[in-house]
């Protein structure tokens, strides 16, 4: 019988081992998937894994403030992935990375990443908007139990290192068309470390889970439905400080979706109400053929 799997400490801990890259030459470092029926490697693994790269060569009080990536080709989840780092520059106040990921000799994703050293400026925040509280919101295993059960889709019986709670609709209402957004509230389903870089690389990880769907709403379609999903690029802004086990609040919207792409935009904020990271990612999203 289908069952829904409890959320561990132990999904944590397995994405903490898959960012913990293995350096293997002076800017290169060597990153694995874990065993998948999926041949193609999930897009915010890759991200994941090549932010972590390019942090592993930067001083360690600066922080990242920006990355900029593209997905050029699938990637194989039967074979290690290989990291190498550019250093483009090193200056007092911003330092840049630039990362490709490499698979069978070509690459397969390409990061740029920017870190600042931290340093007092203006302080502004968009207000985050009213939802309900995580705690009062089914987690995603039980909100798609039934259907998934009816499809034998069998993605909701794995250990998750993410708990997401959708505020805004139901599995029921993913045959009609919706509004062009969605909040999720988000967190780690164990504790992490508090190195602020695996928190900044698990979100990272995160961030490429929901927001492309996005982009389906509008039309009657849902993630489980018979589209053709793939990033082709993703950029986010690191604002402020944040703890990826914490909850936060990804609120997603969709402005267009045209020529067989779909684009979208994220705004994270903390449980406290700041804003902590804005997302921006394109993707394609091909209908049923």
């Amino acid at each position: 019988m289908w069952q829904i799997k409890r959320v561990t400490q132990a999904a944590v801990d397995a994405l903490l081992t898959l960012l913990d890259l293995e350096p293997i030459e002076v800017n290169m470092f060597r990153g694995i998937s874990p065993p998948s029926e999926q041949q193609r490697v999930f897009g915010g693994q890759v991200a994941g894994q090549a932010l972590i790269a390019a942090a592993r060569t930067v001083e360690p009080e600066t922080r990242v403030h920006s990355l900029h990536a593209y997905f050029l080709r699938p990637g194989d989840s039967r074979v290690p992935i290989l990291y190498e780092v550019q250093r483009i520059r090193d200056g007092l106040s911003f330092t840049t990375r630039r990362v490709t990921a490499i698979q069978h000799g070509r690459a397969i994703f390409s990061l740029s990443a920017s870190f600042q050293v931290p340093e007092y400026g203006f302080d502004h925040s968009a207000p985050m908007p009213e939802v309900p509280a995580p705690e009062t919101l089914p987690t995603v295993q039980e909100r798609w139990a039934e259907i998934a059960a009816e499809h034998d889709d069998r993605r909701f019986e794995m250990d998750m290192p993410f708990d997401l709670r959708n505020c805004d609709w139901s599995p029921e209402d993913r045959h009609r068309e919706l509004p062009p957004y969605q909040r999720i509230w988000m967190k780690a389903t164990g504790t992490l470390p508090d190195d602020p870089v695996l928190h900044t690389c698990a979100l990272t990880y995160a961030s490429d889970m929901t927001l492309l769907d996005t982009a389906l709403l509008p039309h009657a379609l849902g993630p489980i439905d018979n589209v053709f999903m793939a990033s082709l690029d993703h950029a986010m802004w690191f604002h402020r400080p944040f703890r990826a086990d914490d909850w936060l609040l990804y609120a997603q919207e969709t402005p267009s979706a045209a020529s067989g792409r779909g684009f979208a935009t994220g705004s994270v904020f903390t449980s406290e109400g700041k804003l902590a990271v804005t997302v921006v990612q394109e993707g394609l999203v091909r209908p049923p053929r």
